[in-house]
């Protein structure tokens, strides 16, 4: 499967979401990208050449509208862990999409979204294991 034959549906266009949408689009992906605030799109790269979605993402009719359930992949990456276990959770038990990813800001929630079969980023613990790596490793970064 190449990159073109994937549709990515990325919900959340701040940083996170707009970079990623960005990247992924310029790798040939076909992308969505869903978010509640019109504006937010404006965050978006002057070459992303994919879909925008304005709408709740914990909505379903927002949800069919992105074409959910025509996704390979979503991946949740808003500033709240509760949409983002939401739209996970919809996104596989109503659309069926097999990969879902999900930003976790909490450390202490990531288990709980592993335990639902959602794929979770904690950028606190990233950076944690980063920190730490660079701390017992000589001569990193």
């Amino acid at each position: 499967m190449t990159a073109s034959d994937l549709y990515i549906a990325v919900v959340g266009c701040g940083r996170l979401g707009s970079n990623l949408a960005g990247r992924l689009s310029r790798a040939g992906y076909s992308v969505v990208v869903i978010d509640v605030n019109e504006d937010a799109f404006s965050g978006l790269s002057p070459e992303y050449g994919g879909f925008r979605v304005e709408g709740d993402a914990t909505e379903l009719d927002v949800l069919r509208q992105a074409k959910l359930d025509s996704a390979d992949i979503v991946i949740a990456t808003t500033l709240d862990d509760n949409i983002n276990l939401m739209v996970a959770q919809l996104a596989k038990a109503e659309f069926g999409v097999r990969r879902v990813l999900a930003r976790v800001f909490e450390p202490s929630r990531e288990a709980i979204f592993k335990r639902l079969g959602v794929e979770a980023i904690c950028p606190t613990s990233v950076a944690a294991d980063l920190f730490l790596k660079s701390v017992t490793t000589e001569g990193s970064i």
